[in-house]
């Protein structure tokens, strides 16, 4: 291997993903590319009243299944950090993979305020893509276009900017 294939390998980082990321078409947006991934289980998700997107909180004898993203690269794993803003804390966790029961490091985005008021119930995936999957799509596109500015705003201010003017429409 050589040593530019050695770095680039190292640099490689496994994201546990749910919610929205488990849509090609949101994860293509951010990453222009969707990586090779493995369906994975790791603790509970619950849902964030006036959100369109879930979070995770640690909890003994609960789980969910999302997937693993393979291979990330260092600017790759930077846009996820810019994406899952201030309100998600990254945390390296281990996941078990669905096909072989196989544990594996992987990095995920935990819900920073674990005595949020606005978490309750599980959050459902089919509902979502249904709902709101295309919507959240074009939110996503208008993020990347303001991560590419030099006054870019945070996800969160985006994602509320986008939603309040969907509403009055």
């Amino acid at each position: 291997m050589s040593q530019a294939a050695a770095a680039a390998a190292a640099a490689a980082h496994n994201v546990f993903v749910y919610g929205s990321l488990l849509a090609d078409d949101v994860v293509r947006v951010l990453l222009n590319r969707v990586p090779p991934s493995s369906a994975a289980l790791l603790n509970n998700l619950f849902s964030i009243k006036g959100r369109v997107y879930p979070a995770i909180l640690p909890l003994q004898n609960s789980h969910v299944t999302g997937r693993v993203l393979l291979g990330l690269t260092d600017p790759e794993l930077l846009i996820l950090d810019e994406f899952e803003d201030v309100e998600y804390q990254r945390t390296s966790v281990e996941v078990s993979l669905l096909e072989n029961s196989d544990k594996l490091q992987a990095h995920a985005y935990v819900w920073s305020n674990t005595n949020d008021p606005n978490l309750y119930g599980e959050w459902d995936f089919e509902e979502w893509k249904q709902l709101h999957k295309e919507s959240f799509t074009q939110m996503t596109m208008g993020f990347m276009e303001e991560l590419e500015l030099p006054e870019a705003k945070p996800r969160v201010a985006t994602y509320e900017s986008f939603y309040q003017q969907n509403s009055e429409n």
